[in-house]
């Protein structure tokens, strides 16, 4: 099977990474920090804006908008992980199998991602709401507040949410991908 990427410059996505292995690498604020600052760095030389974010212990979720003229988003992906993979605390990294140590790669993250392009509105908001209750589905949180690595407060802060949002059992058929 031939996998092609959507291609829309302007396009705003939903995006799924996974640690290799599913390791919970994710888990310290350490770990996360080192997260934050690879994003930052790639949106100074590459900008974006992140819509929706959650960071799992062992994989995150996201919405991305590109600015108007450019599509590529796998290019910006690539050079987080490789920042991230870069600076990571040691206990990040395992010893690469074989394919990997044949390639000169490091085993942090699953090689390929999700990316989801989203259609409308309707489709955006489901996504956000998606990401922001990831961490309730887990059992990660008895609520998405509870959980610090998330852009949930910035959506209470602009009115999106209530602050109790989320404590009720929410079904997301069709919606991410893990």
């Amino acid at each position: 099977m031939h996998y092609r990427r959507a291609i829309v410059p302007g396009g705003t996505f939903f995006f799924t990474l996974v640690t290799d292995r599913r390791r919970p690498i994710l888990a310290s604020t350490e770990a996360v920090d080192v997260l934050r600052n690879a994003f930052r760095s790639v949106r100074q030389s590459r900008p974006f804006e992140i819509d929706a974010i959650v960071v799992m212990p062992d994989h995150l979720h996201c919405i991305w908008t590109l600015p108007p003229d450019d599509a590529d988003f796998s290019t910006r992906w690539r050079l987080i992980k490789s920042a991230f993979t870069k600076h990571c605390p040691d206990d990040c990294r395992r010893t690469p199998d074989a394919a990997r140590l044949k390639k000169g790669e490091q085993a942090v993250w699953q090689h390929r991602y999700w990316e989801h392009q989203i259609r409308d509105e309707a489709d955006f908001a489901r996504h956000v709401d998606y990401i922001h209750y990831n961490p309730v589905k887990h059992g990660l949180a008895r609520s998405p507040a509870a959980w610090p690595y998330s852009s949930f407060g910035r959506y209470v802060k602009d009115g999106v949410y209530a602050p109790d949002w989320g404590r009720d059992s929410m079904c997301f058929e069709g919606v991410g991908r893990e």
